[in-house]
């Protein structure tokens, strides 16, 4: 029986993964690395959105035993948090983090030393966490923890905010891709993160996704080796519009979707400013989430058990 490995290990055999993060890095310097198209020289200094120039910027990384259960395991999920994002939705739980911008610039060996760290701590894989505007420095960091023993699989773990031709230079790296859907209405889109084009965006994203790496696929201990995994947060008076996410998901990906149907939506940062997400999801709303998952098809519902702060109206 042949030994499972992550694809990023064949792609470095092939000389692929070190063009492919020289290929990224020219990409800096007329960045087009997301869907924000921003078009600055992060290379010589100058910062986009995602306030982020030719290094990454990390907030913290270790083992993490929150995630879903395909990906905790006994080990734990060995999640980097980078700082800054190309999203920004202005209730984000991690706002210090996305948008004051906590952390430390983290050149690539280090980040590579990262990786191998929590190899070394047992977890099962390891997960990027707001990955999208650094793709570059996960790739130069990816092909020297290669060299020296990285043997995880990789975990893209992202707001759904991607450009498709940057998911596309990414086939063969990731195993295992974690979008969130956030939102199906362009103008809820508009008020919390300034994109209203997102909708759109994630549908290309996900499709994208799928295409390269299918379904989740777990191992003989419950773990994930390949696949899509997606999340989507129940909002307040659906705001996320979930029957229309969860229709689309079962009808134009697959009924087979992974996905995780998240109640945790709790006030933070500037979410007063937009009507309805001044509060959490009521049980009933959230019910009514899972509900429409299940009407729609959808079969592999992430069923770890959560405590939630619910509004009980």
């Amino acid at each position: 029986m042949t030994q499972w490995e992550p694809v990023y290990l064949d792609t470095k055999r092939k000389g692929l993964l070190a063009s492919k993060a020289r290929q990224a890095q020219r990409m800096l310097e007329r960045c087009v690395l997301c869907p924000r198209r921003c078009e600055v020289n992060r290379v010589s200094g100058q910062k986009g959105v995602c306030r982020t120039g030719v290094c990454a910027v990390v907030s913290s990384y270790g083992p993490h035993f929150g995630e879903e259960t395909p990906l905790v395991g006994t080990g734990g999920s060995g999640t980097i948090f980078f700082t800054h994002c190309n999203l920004l939705c202005l209730f984000c739980q991690n706002y210090e983090i996305s948008h004051l911008g906590q952390g430390t610039e983290t050149p690539p060996r280090d980040l590579a030393q990262m990786m191998l760290d929590l190899q070394e701590t047992g977890c099962h894989n390891i997960n990027f966490v707001t990955p999208s505007h650094v793709v570059p420095q996960i790739l130069a960091s990816l092909d020297i923890a290669a060299d020296l023993g990285l043997r995880l699989p990789l975990v893209y773990n992202t707001g759904g905010y991607d450009a498709v031709s940057t998911l596309r230079l990414l086939e063969g790296v990731f195993d295992i891709y974690m979008p969130d859907f956030k939102f199906w209405d362009p103008q809820v889109a508009q008020a919390a993160c300034m994109a209203p084009d997102y909708p759109e965006v994630a549908r290309k994203a996900l499709m994208e996704m799928h295409r390269q790496v299918g379904d989740l696929v777990l191992d003989g201990r419950g773990l994930a080796r390949r696949g899509i995994l997606l999340r989507h947060l129940v909002l307040p008076e659906d705001r996320a519009g979930t029957e229309q996410v969860m229709d689309f998901v079962a009808r134009e990906i697959c009924p087979d979707t992974y996905v995780n149907i998240m109640a945790q939506y709790r006030p933070c940062g500037r979410a007063s400013e937009i009507p309805g997400l001044d509060r959490s999801p009521s049980r009933r709303e959230y019910e009514r989430a899972v509900a429409a998952a299940k009407a729609a098809g959808l079969k592999r519902l992430d069923r770890r058990e959560r405590v939630f702060a619910f509004e009980w109206a």
